[in-house]
């Protein structure tokens, strides 16, 4: 007798199961949108597919009297710039951070408590004071990110690297090797499937990041646009923006899973959201 918990699907099998859930989502959404229309034509609460698809179309392809530019393309634009700025700041700090709390005990016991209580504040309340202490251009925003998932990612990399056998440093150090050396040439090698993986895991949290902070402070932007048009009540505009935000995401989720194939085949599991 075959148990469920046996049952592997092939990557066509995946693929079919995958889709059938969203099929069924996107059905329901329009027959429910096509009822509400027949009740009432003004509804502007489940706008239907040809509007999202006719106010997508205009977003996309005519240019903003005021801004002169396409309205989506610059909300792109400056949200991905943001997002990038953001993501590199606070990758950079955490392979840093994460690669000497990991390898160096004193700086566990120093850094580790501080590391910490950062990471329990939400960023969200922090928001204000970059806004007074930076101002209110791209400073604030991409500070924001980069505070909001730095610290999370610091602590998983440093409590991996601090996880690895004992017995690769112990020889390295038998080889002649010095602190310097043993973390560069043993530990970082091993720790960077690992960032690719928690980079993969923070970029939930960094878009909400940035939505918050460009919702609050901004002229142009993704979470920006979707704040904007909420006061007319357009959802033809709001739902397109959040499905183009979530293609968007899963485009660089995939990206990252690719780069950690073709960088650390020898990683296994590594960018493919294995167990942790």
């Amino acid at each position: 007798m075959t148990r469920l918990i046996n049952l592997r699907p092939g990557r066509r099998g995946r693929i079919m199961a995958g889709a059938i859930p969203l099929l069924l989502l996107a059905l329901t959404y329009a027959v429910a949108a096509a009822l509400r229309h027949a009740d009432n034509p003004a509804d502007k609460v489940l706008p239907t597919v040809f509007a999202m698809g006719a106010a997508l179309w205009r977003m996309a392809t005519q240019i903003d009297p005021v801004s002169g530019h396409i309205t989506l393309l610059a909300d792109t634009v400056a949200s991905l710039t943001r997002m990038g700025a953001g993501l590199l700041l606070a990758t950079l700090t955490a392979l840093t951070l994460g690669l000497l709390l990991g390898v160096l005990p004193i700086a566990r016991a120093v850094l580790g408590p501080v590391i910490t209580v950062i990471a329990v504040i939400p960023p969200i309340a922090v928001l204000p004071i970059l806004f007074i202490a930076l101002g209110l251009g791209e400073a604030a925003k991409i500070a924001l990110i980069a505070i909001g998932i730095a610290p999370y990612m610091t602590r998983d990399l440093a409590a991996h690297v601090a996880g690895l056998p004992a017995e690769q440093f112990i020889k390295a150090q038998t080889l002649g090797a010095n602190s310097w050396v043993v973390a560069i040439r043993v530990a970082l090698p091993q720790m960077m499937p690992r960032l690719i993986e928690t980079l993969r895991f923070s970029m939930g949290p960094a878009w909400v990041f940035l939505i918050a902070a460009e919702a609050i402070a901004s002229d142009v932007g993704l979470g920006y646009r979707i704040f904007l048009v909420r006061r007319y009540l357009a959802m033809d505009i709001i739902l397109p923006y959040v499905a183009w935000i979530s293609l968007l995401a899963i485009l660089a989720d995939t990206l990252l899973q690719w780069v950690a194939r073709a960088g650390f085949p020898w990683a296994g599991n590594a960018g493919h959201g294995g167990a942790r």
